[in-house]
């Protein structure tokens, strides 16, 4: 769920895979039953829903992307999935659960998006989610910005895309609106990249392409080589890339009113 236009479908399931090889975690902390109904919020090409879907009597998956919305019912065919806004969805039919993996942080308009939670879950019912807290990816987000004025480009070196909060933030916003926090934690996860040689490049080319807008075609890999160049003291490990991520994980329940 993001607010990229135009997602490379291949790219992010031939070398980004571990954005859902790790949500196999946070599908383990949802516990799905069997007469549950879940959503998962977020779905991208579908490989976490259709891994709940084998626990549950029914999961839904939505996501802001026609193109990972389409890749998903390419991959899953008898699973649901819908192409929504994470900030205004409304199904009739509430959920006992709702899941979601590495898409909140592409949400700014987070207190609309936590009031859409709280409206489609039924009384005592959950959320499990993890997403970039604060100081996520935080190195590579300052080279690239550096490298992008040193260019000059100014709008694009001040480029705000993501919303990585404080464990606090986001869980003081859960219980404005009447969620009860009963498990929060934030903490580091080196992340390796799929490419040895493009690791840094290719994170950018999938998720930081909003950076590029405007910049001249003959100068983006000019950029992205120097971004990763910069990079390789502190996140070329062991002759791998790393990403340097920092996730929050959270559950918390609708209160019985």
């Amino acid at each position: 769920m993001t607010n990229i236009d135009n997602w490379d479908t291949s790219l992010y399931e031939s070398k980004h895979a571990f954005v859902f090889d790790y949500g196999e975690d946070v599908v383990r902390l949802l516990q799905p039953k069997e007469e549950e109904r879940i959503l998962d919020l977020g779905c991208g090409s579908g490989q976490l829903t259709n891994m709940i879907s084998k626990s549950v009597k029914e999961v839904i998956g939505i996501d802001s992307s026609a193109e990972m919305i389409q890749q998903a019912k390419e991959n899953y065919p008898s699973i649901n999935f819908y192409q929504k806004d994470a900030t205004a969805f409304k199904f009739y039919q509430k959920f006992d659960a709702i899941f979601s993996n590495a898409t909140l942080h592409w949400i700014k308009d987070y207190h609309f998006c936590i009031q859409s939670m709280y409206s489609n879950l039924k009384e005592g019912g959950r959320i499990v989610v993890e997403f970039g807290g604060k100081g996520n990816i935080e190195k590579i987000e300052k080279a690239l910005k550096k490298v992008l004025l040193k260019y000059g480009y100014i709008d694009q070196s001040e480029f705000e895309q993501w919303f990585f909060p404080s464990i606090g933030e986001y869980s003081l916003a859960l219980e404005k609106v009447g969620f009860k926090v009963t498990f929060a934690e934030h903490f580091d996860r080196p992340t390796k990249l799929e490419d040895t040689e493009n690791g840094i490049k290719d994170l950018l080319k999938m998720f930081g392409k909003n950076f590029l807008v405007g910049v001249l075609e003959s100068e983006v890999d000019l950029i992205l080589n120097e971004v990763q160049e910069s990079l390789r003291k502190d996140l070329f490990v062991d002759n791998e890339w790393f990403a340097d991520y920092k996730r929050i994980r959270i559950v918390a329940t609708k209160e019985v009113i």
